[in-house]
């Protein structure tokens, strides 16, 4: 499989006199698909964040998983749907579903990174709060990555040209859009193809 990249950079130096500073973060996400019925199962996540010199690391990394956890159904699950008068539906517990335990990735590794003296924030630290939510997109990069390659291998076998295999995988990426990208028919149709060629 040919490695892509998946990165952005710039720059933005807050003034040394401002109580405005950066965090940063890192985070690799290993994820299995289901092409019949287009779950997504999270196997395996890695992340490392910056909290400054932590004032207390079971606090921060609490945070840090919570607001993980919470990207995750931004990203995958939790689709906002509105009435004729524009009023979220899931306005309460009956039907809105937070993500549950099976949902927190397999393997979950949080490290947190020790960055050094910072002059102006109270004891060397960072805040870790929100920040980590949008680590979780990463979940959801992986999760087309393991579309593209359904989707490669399925028009291979029928030796359809690949550049068909273009999507674009929305947010949230719920089981019926996975099920849709992946191509049931396409799957039905490579099984059968495969039993009679047996």
């Amino acid at each position: 499989m040919q490695a892509e990249n998946l990165s952005a950079s710039s720059l933005y130096t807050p003034s040394n006199d401002s109580m405005k500073y950066l965090n940063y973060g890192a985070a690799v996400s290993k994820v299995e698909i289901d092409l019949l019925n287009g779950e997504t199962r999270f196997l395996r996540t890695d992340i490392i964040y910056d909290c400054g010199q932590s004032l207390n690391p079971a606090v921060d990394l609490g945070q840090i998983e919570g607001a993980f956890v919470q990207g995750l159904g931004f990203f995958m699950f939790e689709e906002y749907e509105t009435n004729v008068e524009g009023l979220v539906l899931q306005d309460g517990t009956w039907n809105y579903k937070i993500p549950t335990i099976d949902t927190i990735p397999m393997q979950f590794n949080v490290q947190i990174l020790n960055s050094g003296h910072h002059q102006h924030r109270v004891l060397s630290s960072k805040a870790s709060g929100e920040p980590p939510l949008l680590l979780a997109a990463s979940i959801h990069c992986a999760t087309s990555a393991a579309v593209r390659e359904a989707r490669k291998q399925l028009l291979s076998w029928r030796n359809q040209d690949r550049s068909d295999s273009a999507f674009e995988l929305r947010v949230p990426a719920t089981m019926p859009v996975v099920k849709e990208l992946c191509g049931l028919d396409n799957v039905q149709t490579y099984l059968k193809w495969k039993m009679a060629n047996k």
